[in-house]
């Protein structure tokens, strides 16, 4: 649903429930110097990609200095002073914890930071509005992502991030892509079996923290199947027509067509655009076979959000401008400037030619699971990539496949009950 900023966030009762009222306070709109009557003088430092910040190609002003134009517009009671700085999603938690009070007002950031922003108070809750528009835009595994261990919500996410499916539409039908086997059979697929993001979408039924990626002392809890699954794993190294993608080689076998099908995520999208053009095929992830059982194959499932810095001079505005960056207009922006995938739903028209964002949104829907934000993920993926190293250099074997994964979960986790 598209959310009206105007009556949403323009209205002066609107914007004074935008903030908690523990944290936003009475005076939570008083600081800073009035510019001219009714005019309110703010300072607001953002941090974002450098992407978000470059001049497009045909020299366009970057999508950051637009969207902070466009707020401008709808908030004239504020005359605001913007200081950007370059900061990476994936660099904003390593930042912000250094000190909370020295950090930007508002920054962009991946879900799988949210415990660690938490636990230093450098991220601020949603209020009401913004909360509104979070559960409105987005679908369950994106409310997901922005919910702390406390249940309460933290962040507006604008794009999803997870990976799916690339095919060649020349060799693999739509029905031969349902099914792992099916095209296995056909043709060579590249996987990347030792990479720790990518290896546990083969461990249906596998959860971290619970359902919803928040509760710590639920842990992560294998299928009971896990074994067999590994013995599944070993047979798949195995076949002459499964390539282990080391360092991303998938991409490059999947332009030069020596393999037919390669798991990754938007950001390969154009390459393998460049190189199938009509023939690029994407889809959510396939089933595979164990033991006559049809397993579902599921990614880990995260999103790339805007939040507001608590410890911010003006908490309001900063609040307020980390929803207007995940607003409907702001995605809008975002996809056809840069091409970033809004989690918008209300949007579903402006990508409904793009396959890429199907595959994505379909993925996240269907064939994904919740990467936790939670502190204790950081135990995952040091021994998820050492056991995919370990299948692909045959120290697990179909004979030791239950004992080597016995071990691995004892590592990491438990069995399911």
């Amino acid at each position: 649903m598209k959310i009206n900023w105007k009556k949403a966030l323009g209205l002066t009762a609107a914007v004074a429930m935008l903030m908690p009222l523990a944290a936003c306070g009475s005076d939570s709109g008083d600081k800073g110097g009035a510019a001219t009557a009714g005019t309110e003088e703010v300072t607001l430092s953002v941090w974002a990609p450098q992407e978000d910040q470059a001049k497009g190609d045909d020299g366009s002003e970057p999508w950051l200095t637009q969207v902070e134009a466009n707020f401008e517009k709808e908030h004239p009671e504020y005359k605001i002073t913007w200081k950007n700085d370059v900061v990476s999603e994936g660099d904003a938690v390593t930042k912000v914890k250094t000190d909370p009070s020295a950090a930007a007002d508002v920054y962009m950031f991946a879900s799988d930071q949210l415990g660690g922003l938490m636990e230093v108070q450098g991220i601020g809750e949603l209020g009401t509005d913004a909360e509104q528009q979070l559960k409105e835009q987005n679908g369950d595994l994106e409310i997901a992502s922005m919910t702390g261990t406390d249940g309460k919500y933290y962040g507006v996410p604008y794009t999803d991030n997870t990976w799916f499916m690339y095919y060649d539409k020349s060799t693999f039908s739509e029905d031969d892509v349902k099914s792992l086997d099916t095209m296995l059979s056909k043709a060579a697929v590249s996987f990347p079996l030792n990479d720790s993001w990518y290896i546990g979408g083969f461990y249906d039924g596998l959860q971290l923290f619970g359902a919803d990626g928040t509760d710590e002392s639920a842990g992560m809890v294998f299928p009971k199947d896990a074994g067999d699954i590994s013995k599944y794993l070993v047979d798949l190294a195995a076949n002459p027509n499964f390539h282990n993608s080391a360092d991303n080689s998938g991409l490059s076998e999947m332009t030069e067509g020596t393999v037919k099908a390669f798991f990754s995520g938007s950001w390969s999208a154009a390459d393998i655009k460049a190189a199938l053009g009509d023939n690029m095929g994407v889809a959510q992830l396939p089933t595979f076979t164990v033991n006559g059982q049809t397993k579902q194959m599921k990614s880990f499932a995260a999103t790339k959000a805007a939040a507001y810095n608590p410890n911010a001079k003006n908490t309001k505005a900063a609040a307020q401008f980390a929803a207007y960056l995940g607003s409907t207009e702001s995605q809008k922006l975002h996809y056809e400037l840069r091409n970033i995938i809004p989690t918008d739903k209300s949007l579903a028209s402006l990508t409904a030619d793009d396959p890429v964002a199907i595959g994505q949104t379909d993925t996240m829907a269907n064939t994904a699971i919740l990467q936790s934000g939670l502190a204790g993920m950081s135990s995952w993926w040091d021994p998820a990539k050492a056991f995919g190293d370990a299948i692909l250099n045959k120290e697990v074997t179909s004979d030791n496949a239950q004992a080597k994964t016995d071990e691995w979960v004892k590592q990491v986790g438990k069995y399911a009950e």
